[in-house]
């Protein structure tokens, strides 16, 4: 067979499969009521927010002579306080982003009658942007910031807007409400999180490669049998997940909405 040919054979299979996968899919939501997004960087993607560990994501930027993932730890953040807000401005506020179609499908199926509740690994607050109402944001927001002398809570445009080291009228630093390395994820936001997995009838994960700790760990506190997976490549709970996406979120949307036009 011409490899033109084995090429157009092999994509049309494929494309069946994805087809037949997502008929799954829809099946899955209609039959739950309860539902979690567990949701990380790639979600956000299409919005023009880069991830962390792809070819051009975050952990790869250079021009900086320290790793980014020393940059964005606390102890950074007290030895080199200014070093860490260039880089938190540059790399990690997106103030112009916007919810994509996979951010407001979720939304959506709370509009039409659906429990869910996302929990997220991102800060960007494109969620609750996209309309969701229940959002547990596991390593805080850019979206909030405070002094950490009086406690009093500023926003991004605050901070972004600040020279340098964002100063409260106090004399206080500002500091993003964003759980750093070395930090601890906050004690409320855990359990949230618990309490929606373990009680969901079906957890949708997407666009993490649950390899961060302890926030991807979480994903175990699910007992039931519509554990869904949708990311780019491979993770190591592909084996546990009852349906498996390997590819973009946003082509699994579109796909969805076809079907339930």
């Amino acid at each position: 067979m011409p490899k033109r040919l084995k090429a157009a054979k092999l994509k049309a299979t494929k494309g069946k499969r994805m087809i037949k996968n997502v008929e799954q899919l829809a099946r899955m939501i209609k039959e739950s009521k309860k539902i979690v997004a567990f949701t990380g960087a790639g979600i956000s993607v299409p919005s023009g927010i880069p991830d962390f560990r792809s070819a051009d994501g975050l952990y790869n930027e250079s021009g900086y002579n320290y790793p980014p993932e020393q940059i964005i730890s606390h102890s950074f953040f007290v030895a080199h306080t200014e070093m860490f807000f260039d880089f938190y401005k540059s790399k990690m506020v997106y103030p112009d982003a916007k919810p994509n179609d996979a951010h407001r499908f979720f939304a959506l199926l709370e509009e039409k009658g659906k429990d869910v509740t996302v929990v997220t690994q991102n800060i960007d607050g494109l969620h609750q942007a996209a309309g969701s109402k229940k959002v547990v944001e596991l390593h805080g927001s850019v979206r909030r910031n405070y002094c950490m002398k009086c406690g009093k809570f500023f926003d991004d445009k605050f901070v972004t807007g600040q020279p340098g080291v964002p100063k409260c009228d106090c004399g206080g630093t500002v500091k993003p409400d964003v759980v750093l390395y070395e930090e601890n994820l906050n004690e409320d936001d855990i359990n949230s999180a618990v309490k929606a997995l373990s009680g969901a009838d079906m957890v949708i994960v997407v666009g993490t490669s649950l390899v961060v700790y302890p926030a991807a760990s979480f994903v175990r506190y699910y007992r039931g049998d519509k554990l869904v997976l949708i990311n780019k490549s491979p993770t190591s709970f592909d084996s546990f997940a009852n349906l498996c996406f390997n590819c973009d979120v946003i082509d699994v949307v579109h796909e969805l909405s076809g079907i339930n036009k």
